[in-house]
């Protein structure tokens, strides 16, 4: 949520020759809808259930770069996916950051709440540690522009699959 996953996704796989997808981009192509509407409609379970599939069915293809949404780590069968499938990147902000990056932005349904900041602790709270569990790198997303954190990454990416 805010931490630049998609960015610095898109900028990877620019670098790599790979297809770039955003999973929440994929959830609002194939439903037509926009993530909010989803949330309205369905709540916040059943978004959940259309991401899992996504994320499913992406984690099958070859040579892909796949942000998720900050949610996406919830799901136990999901990280699973993820671990099996490729190598995970997790770009750790602080919350601050974080509702910094996300204030104004009126498409993240969670954050409508009278306090955004405390809710986006709460999720940091529950969501790091699986972010954790699943990574197998941990990037601090803090200092520097995305372009810096982009190259911290493809920097890790190389040391850990290039011979």
């Amino acid at each position: 949520m805010g931490a630049g996953k998609t960015t610095v996704g898109r900028h990877l796989a620019k670098r790599f020759g790979r297809r770039f997808v955003d999973a929440d981009h994929e959830i609002e192509a194939r439903t037509g809808v926009r993530i909010p509407t989803i949330f309205e409609i369905e709540g916040e379970a059943g978004f959940r259930k259309r991401e899992a599939q996504v994320i499913a069915e992406l984690a099958q293809e070859a040579d892909l770069v796949l942000a998720t949404g900050g949610g996406a780590v919830l799901d136990a069968a999901s990280r699973g996916i993820l671990s099996a499938s490729g190598l995970v990147i997790y770009l750790n902000a602080p919350p601050a950051m974080l509702y910094e990056r996300t204030c104004h932005d009126r498409n993240r349904p969670l954050l409508k709440v009278p306090n955004p900041l405390a809710k986006i602790e709460e999720l940091f709270a529950a969501r790091d540690p699986l972010y954790r569990e699943v990574a197998d790198v941990v990037v601090d997303a803090v200092g520097g522009g995305v372009t810096a954190l982009a190259a911290i990454v493809e920097t890790e990416i190389r040391s850990r699959c290039e011979p």
